[in-house]
Parts: structure tokens; C-alpha cells; sequence
């Protein structure tokens, strides 16, 4: 399995994952164009992609959708609230290529299977994705208010997961552009995980066997690279942990295409 986060932050988020001879985008929520550039990028190709599968329906996530359907006859998988939630973001999508998935129920793509998982956003149906092909697994978990009950269990011992890092409380909470109500809408139940949560969701998980982490989906203005690595490696080493021998810790970039992972036993 190889897994790869193209983008991933408010200007945009795409993650590619393939095993054999299938190849899926999560998201496109960046130009055609960008996409296109992104997967040459990493020697990938968008006329082998299969599908696009889409987590929600916020402009991040979907942007390129539509030219990228239309343009490559791509079917696009999404809940039935979320293509309610989408027209007039994404053009036409022929009625040929439109996929519907429901959450808890897994769906296979190819060699792929997928099992998508409600997150707590505020958006129509929101899911993370757990894909698992060759023996392993990978997570695409962001966009959450907090890490509920439900969602630690659909991830619980996953091999790899992009994981939300959004926002440091304390830059937020002193920011002059944002809003009060933006602000509460960013911490609330139904907004983003900020630091301090992805470093205990982290812990969790790591409790029930994941070891690898990418931190994902930071805030531009809120957030800082070094910031949130070290927050989370900080809750490690509070544990007893060393990162990059008991827990792996590394990062997607909200500008540039993040670093290519490959899940193979040795």
C-alpha cells in the first residue's frame, strides 16, 4: 500500500493511496490542475486513478471534483447527505459516475476495501476514511471537533493515519482577523482538533496499537509546523515514549506535497 497526503490544510486537501493496480484520491479539494501537477509529482498519473472518494462537502475537499469526473470519467464516492449538500460547488457530475456509500457499511474500490466512519463536523454527513488492502491499513481522520468513542474504535491499531493538528488554542484565541463566532465554530464540538487533542488522540490510539502518525490539516494563520510536532511529541515523551523509535511522528503540508509512505512487509 502506498499513501501519500498531496495537500492538507484550509487551502486544500488531497490524499493519494493505491495498492496494485488500484489508485484512489480521498478529496480534491484543490484545482485539477494542482492535482494533475501533485500526482506527477510523486510518479503517480491521474488517468490510473479509479475513483475519488469524498469526505465532506466544504470547498477544501471538493473543489476539483467535478472538472476531474468530467474530464477523466472518475466516479465519485460520498454519502447520500453530502451529494445533497454539493450542487453548485462542483458543476454536473454525470449520473453514470456518481457512487453512494453510507457510513459503517465498508465498500470495496478495486483491491481496496474502504470503511468509512462518521466524524463530529460541521458539515451534512461527514466521514473519515480506513482503507485496508495487502494486510495493512491507513486513516484519513481530520476535520473532527473532538476524537468521540465511535471514531478511536474505527481507527484502533491502524498502520498509518493522517491525523487532524489544526490549531494551537492559545494563537487562535489571540488571532485579530479571526472572529469570536469563527473562533468558537473552529474549538466547538463540530470544528477541529487543535494540538493539545491530536496529542491525546494520539496517545489513545497508540494504547490500542498504532505507532504512525502524520499530523495533518494545520491551520495556516493558527498553527505552526514545529508547533504541533512538538506538542504531540511532548505528550509521547510524557508517556515514556521516544519519538522515532516507539511512536513515528511526521507531518503533511498544508503548501507542498507531503512524503510518500510505503506499507510493505520486509
Amino acid at each position: 500500500m502506498i499513501f501519500c497526503p498531496l495537500y492538507s490544510g484550509s487551502s486544500g486537501n488531497c490524499t493519494f493511496i493505491s495498492a496494485g493496480s488500484t489508485a484512489v484520491l480521498i478529496d480534491a479539494g484543490l484545482t485539477g490542475k494542482a492535482i494533475e501537477n501533485a500526482l506527477k509529482s510523486i510518479g503517480a498519473q491521474i488517468e490510473n486513478i479509479s475513483a475519488i472518494v469524498v469526505t465532506h462537502e466544504h470547498s477544501d475537499h471538493i473543489k476539483g471534483i467535478g472538472v476531474l469526473a468530467r474530464r477523466y470519467h472518475l466516479p465519485i464516492y460520498c454519502t447520500e447527505g453530502t451529494w445533497k449538500a454539493m450542487p453548485g460547488q462542483v458543476g454536473t457530475i454525470p449520473s453514470d459516475l456518481k457512487r453512494e456509500f453510507i457510513a459503517g457499511e465498508d465498500f470495496f474500490i478495486g483491491s481496496m476495501s474502504f470503511s468509512p466512519f462518521s466524524i463530529p463536523h460541521d458539515a451534512a454527513d461527514p466521514v473519515g476514511f480506513r482503507v485496508f488492502a495487502d494486510g495493512y491499513s491507513a486513516a484519513v481522520a481530520t476535520d473532527m471537533g473532538y476524537l468521540r468513542k465511535s471514531v478511536l474504535e474505527a481507527l484502533a491499531g491502524c498502520d498509518l493515519i493522517l491525523l487532524e493538528s489544526n490549531f494551537d488554542p492559545e494563537m487562535l484565541s489571540v488571532n485579530p482577523h479571526y472572529a469570536s463566532h469563527l473562533k468558537q465554530r473552529i474549538r466547538g464540538r463540530s470544528g477541529h482538533l487543535s494540538n493539545d487533542d491530536c496529542a491525546d488522540a494520539a496517545m489513545m490510539l497508540y494504547d490500542t496499537g498504532s505507532r504512525h502518525f502524520i499530523l495533518g490539516h494545520l491551520s495556516g494563520e493558527n498553527n505552526t509546523p514545529d508547533l504541533a510536532l512538538e506538542t504531540v511529541s511532548q505528550a509521547a515523551r510524557a508517556r515514556g515514549l521516544t519519538p522515532g523509535a516507539d511512536i513515528f511522528l511526521e507531518l503533511a503540508w498544508r503548501d507542498r506535497v507531503g512524503s510518500v509512505y510505503t506499507l510493505q512487509r520486509t
